[in-house]
């Protein structure tokens, strides 16, 4: 989130300023010096989604609502039971976009 008076701030540093600050090449010799990016690693992100999927799938495997929804769903019924797997799957996957959202907006 940023402050209701950034747009105010922001609108008088570009009126006031007219470039960047003259700094004699400093600025451009700290970049030079920074160690390079360090490069992301992605298999303990994919380990807990597995974990996480792993977990789940064991904790609901033996839930009677589950296998009802599913069923029903399977052959095209709309029972309570699978209404209420739609909407669990519907909500999740809406948190899950929303939360997307309000991550990439802070970048």
């Amino acid at each position: 989130m940023t402050h209701p008076d950034d747009d105010v701030i922001e609108n008088l540093l570009r009126t006031t300023f007219e470039g960047p600050v003259v700094d004699g090449g400093f600025a451009d010799r700290v970049m030079r010096r920074l160690p390079p990016r360090r490069r992301r690693i992605t298999w303990p992100t994919l380990a807990g989604v597995a974990a996480g999927a792993g977990a789940c799938w064991l904790s609901l495997s033996s839930a009677p609502l589950l296998s009802a929804g599913w069923h029903d769903w399977m052959n095209g019924e709309l029972s309570a039971q699978a209404v209420a797997l739609l909407l669990a799957a519907t909500c999740a996957s809406l948190a899950a976009c929303c939360w997307t959202l309000a991550e990439a907006d802070d970048r």
